[in-house]
C-alpha cells in the first residue's frame, strides 16, 4: 500500500531525514564501544560489566520490537515516528546526564526501547512512499547512513568525548536528533493509508496474520539470515587484527575509515543496481561477493596495514552492500497493510540473530599459550553457509509491489 507518489524533490528529502533518523540511531549504539576504557576507569566496572552496557541496548530494542506489534500499525506513522524519536533524544541525553552507572545502564535500555522501534519504523516507511522499483535506490540513500556514522560520527564523537567528556557525544546526538525531527516534521507527508484499509484486523489478529503467513515467515529467516552472516565475525575483528595481524591501537581506526569512506559512494551504487537489475539478483551477487572477504579477514596472516584494508575494505563494501537489496527484499515480502508489524517483529528477529551469531562466535573462537586467536575460521566458515543459506532463501521469497520478476 504505496503512499501517492510525492515529487522527486519531496521524496529525495524524506529519504535524507530518514537517514539522517537511522544516522542518530545507528551512531548512538556504535559510539558506546570506543568509550569503553572511559567506562571501565571512570565507573569502576570490570569488562563483563561493560559489556553487558553495550548489549544492554541490543536486547531492550529486540524485546521493544516484540511490544511494538502490538501497535505500529495502529498510528499514523509520521506521528509515532515523531513521538518516538522525541523519546528516543531524550533517552539519549539522560545518558550524557548520567552520574553513574546504574544510571547510565537505565537510561540506555530506554534508548534501546525507543531506538529500536525507529530503526524498523523507518524501513517500513521508505516501503510505503517509495514506489518498488526506485526501493533499491531508497534504501541505498537510507543505508549510507552507517557509512556517515562510521567515517564522522565515531571519529568526531571521540574527539569530543577526549577533549571534552564522555558526556559530550550523547549531547551531540540528542541535539541533532532534534534538528532531524524538525527536518521529519516538515518532510514526512501523512502516512496513514494502512489506517484506512478495509476490514483492517484487530492487533493480536494483525500479529496472528503476520506469523501464520508462510511467506512472512520465509523473510524472518531471510532476514536472520543477513544479520547471522557478519556477526559471527564482526565482534572480533579488532581483537584479531591487534593479537593475530599485528595491529597497534593507532592503526584500527583506519579500517573503519577505509571501510566506510568505501560504502559511502557504493551503497548508491548497489541500489541503482538493485533498481536495474533486480533486487534478487544483486543480492545473490553480493551474497556470494562477501564470503571472499569474509573468509579472507579470519585467515589473515600477519599483514602490512595496506594489505589489511584491502580485505578489511572489501568485507565492508560487500557486507554493507548486501543489505540493500537484501532489505528492499524484506520489506517487500510483507503485506502491505501489516508492513507495520511485519518491521516490528522484524527487528525483534535481526537483534535475536545478531545475538545469536555473536555468542556462537565467542563459544567458537579461543585464545592459545600466546593469546592468539584461534579457530577464527570456523567461525567464518559458519557466516558463509549462513550467506549460501540467504541466497537459498532470497529465491524463494513472494514480493509485493513488484511485478513480474526477472529471472535469477
Amino acid at each position: 500500500m504505496t503512499h501517492p507518489s510525492l515529487s522527486p524533490r519531496r521524496e529525495f528529502w524524506l529519504l535524507l531525514t530518514i537517514a539522517g533518523v537511522q544516522f542518530t540511531h545507528i551512531l548512538d549504539f556504535m559510539i558506546m564501544m570506543p568509550l569503553g576504557p572511559q567506562f571501565t576507569r571512570l565507573f569502576g566496572i570490570s569488562d563483563a560489566q561493560f559489556g553487558l552496557l553495550v548489549s544492554a541496548y541490543t536486547l531492550s530494542a529486540g524485546l521493544s520490537g516484540l511490544a511494538a506489534a502490538t501497535y505500529v500499525d495502529r498510528f499514523d506513522r509520521k506521528r509515532l515516528l515523531l513521538t518516538l524519536y522525541t523519546l528516543f533524544a531524550l533517552a539519549t541525553l539522560a545518558c550524557g546526564l548520567a552520574p553513574g552507572y546504574g544510571f547510565l545502564m537505565a537510561a540506555r535500555v530506554a534508548a534501546g526501547v525507543f531506538g529500536g522501534v525507529l530503526s524498523a519504523l523507518s524501513q517500513t516507511i521508505v516501503a510505503d512512499v517509495v514506489p518498488f522499483e526506485r526501493r533499491g535506490r531508497a534504501m541505498g540513500i537510507v543505508m549510507s547512513s552507517f557509512s556517515v556514522a562510521t567515517v564522522a560520527g565515531v571519529p568526531l564523537g571521540l574527539f569530543m568525548a577526549t577533549h571534552l567528556s564522555w558526556h559530550a557525544p550523547f549531547f551531540g546526538i540528542a541535539a541533532l536528533s532534534g534538528l532531524f525531527m524538525l527536518g521529519a516534521a516538515v518532510t514526512l507527508p501523512r502516512l496513514n493509508q494502512h489506517l484506512q484499509a478495509a476490514n483492517r484486523p484487530s492487533i493480536w489478529r494483525g500479529i496472528g496474520m503476520v506469523l501464520s503467513e508462510p511467506n512472512h515467515l520465509r523473510a524472518f529467516g531471510f532476514s536472520a539470515l543477513l544479520m547471522f552472516t557478519g556477526f559471527t565475525v564482526v565482534p572480533f575483528i579488532t581483537i584479531y587484527m591487534q593479537t593475530n595481524v599485528g595491529l597497534v591501537d593507532a592503526q584500527i581506526p583506519y579500517i573503519y575509515l577505509c571501510g566506510g569512506v568505501a560504502t559511502l559512494f557504493t551503497a548508491r551504487l548497489f541500489g541503482r543496481m538493485a533498481d536495474r537489475l533486480g533486487k534478487v539478483r544483486t543480492f545473490n551477487w553480493l551474497a556470494l561477493g562477501v564470503t571472499v572477504p569474509l573468509m579472507a579477514t579470519t585467515l589473515l596472516p600477519r599483514s602490512p596495514l595496506w594489505m589489511v584494508l584491502l580485505v578489511s575494505t572489501s568485507f565492508f563494501v560487500f557486507m554493507s552492500g548486501r543489505m540493500i537489496p537484501g532489505m528492499a527484499l524484506v520489506t517487500s515480502a510483507a503485506h502491505p497493510p501489516l508492513r507495520g508489524t511485519f518491521m516490528a517483529l522484524n527487528a525483534s528477529v535481526q537483534s535475536a540473530a545478531m545475538g545469536l551469531a555473536s555468542l556462537i562466535g565467542g563459544v567458537i573462537i579461543s585464545r592459545d599459550a600466546a593469546g592468539q586467536v584461534q579457530h577464527y575460521w570456523a567461525a567464518g566458515l559458519l557466516g558463509v553457509c549462513a550467506s549460501f543459506a540467504a541466497i537459498a532463501m532470497a529465491g524463494r521469497l513472494r514480493l509485493h509491489d513488484a511485478g513480474p520478476r526477472p529471472a535469477g
